[in-house]
């Protein structure tokens, strides 16, 4: 059954391409045997331009169409009658139509349909009574079924996407804080620095907020996806926390670094081993938060309370055995590191304490 399921999607069809051809098909129909339109025609290609990715982008592109064709439209009709279709005419109308839609910052899609609404009506509405009051009614009517259509039939749920984004995200960010540690034991010419770590987690931001940014337009004039919209407000707010544990892990790495640079630190293998505990500790709180993010499941609670209790407690360690821990400047990059990593867990723990206040009420 699945391999007759995955057919489609190998010959290149998907959803969006039916969606496409079901709203093309109906306001042909619809334009043609109910309203018994001369021009069913330019429904059909509104509809097949108007249908998008998300009900968002689909209203915008039949704003955007319906406004150059009325531009269009109004820019043949009124100079329209004193030329005779030809070369000259053509280039007049054109380019008087896209210079007021570029002189009013209209959308580059706007100035474009303008110019093609133009040349139409200028071509064909001196021969055919009519032409351009239909050609806007008849973009309306197909616009407005690919917006439904879009919106009604199977709408677009990025929701999933953003989950699965955290969860990449949040592994991320608990192996790149746990790898960070190898930057305590390499020294002189074969130092290392994290910086290429760090940087592919900052890429991984930007993928989950891009991610979230979809599904937020997935869900605008989305009426069947309403009950969705909660469940976005609350990885958004995940997303942000991780975007801070990001911050912070940055920071570590840069007073690693500083650290590692310091050649006289003075730090002993025993509190090296220590800092190294407390690092993946926390790591494995970041791990634990997106995973209970994305499924908050009572399991999932207790091991996000374990990582953040073993976490604080390998922390506590290191903040115990400070005092003395080397020269001035060694003592501010561990206590720089430890803040990080302090922040790190209050960030996996503000979350969790939320859904509790969430579920008791």
């Amino acid at each position: 059954m699945s391999k007759i399921i995955d057919i489609p999607g190998k010959l290149g069809l998907n959803l969006q391409i039916v969606k496409t051809a079901f709203a093309a098909a109906l306001s042909w129909f619809v334009a043609s045997s109910v309203l018994h339109s001369e021009y069913p025609y330019f429904a059909a290609v509104a509809a097949i331009i108007t249908v998008q990715v998300t009900v968002a982008d689909s209203v915008n592109k039949a704003t955007q169409r319906i406004v150059g064709i009325i531009g269009g439209v109004l820019v043949s009709m009124l100079l329209g009658h004193w030329f005779k279709v030809g070369a000259f005419s053509i280039f007049f109308i054109i380019l008087v139509g896209m210079g007021i839609a570029k002189a009013l910052r209209m959308n580059p899609q706007i100035i474009s349909q303008v110019a093609i609404s133009s040349l139409l009506v200028l071509a064909f509405g001196q021969t055919r009574e009519g032409y351009a009051y239909e050609r806007i009614f008849e973009t309306i009517l197909g616009s407005a079924i690919a917006v439904l259509t879009n919106a009604l039939i199977i709408p677009q749920n990025a929701v999933p996407d953003v989950e699965r984004s955290i969860m990449t995200f949040s592994k991320l960010a608990a192996i790149t804080l746990a790898n960070l540690t190898a930057l305590l034991d390499i020294t002189g010419s074969k130092r290392k620095t994290g910086r290429s770590e760090v940087d592919a987690l900052i890429k991984e931001a930007e993928k989950c907020r891009k991610a979230l940014d979809l599904a937020e337009q997935s869900l605008k004039y989305n009426p069947l996806l309403t009950h969705k919209r909660e469940r976005l407000n609350q990885l958004a707010k995940s997303i942000r926390q991780l975007e801070s544990i990001t911050i912070q892990i940055r920071g570590i790495r840069r007073s690693l670094a500083d650290l590692q640079l310091n050649q006289h630190s003075g730090l002993e293998q025993t509190y090296v081993e220590r800092l190294k505990r407390a690092m993946e500790a926390t790591a494995n709180c970041a791990a634990a938060y997106g995973l209970f993010s994305v499924h908050a499941t009572e399991e999932n609670r207790k091991n996000l309370n374990a990582a953040v209790l073993q976490a604080l407690a390998e922390q506590e360690r290191c903040l115990d055995n400070l005092q003395g821990v080397g020269p001035p400047a060694t003592l501010r990059d561990i206590g720089s590191i430890l803040t990080d990593l302090g922040r790190i867990v209050s960030e996996t723990t503000s979350q969790h304490i939320n859904s509790e206040a969430t579920e008791a009420k």
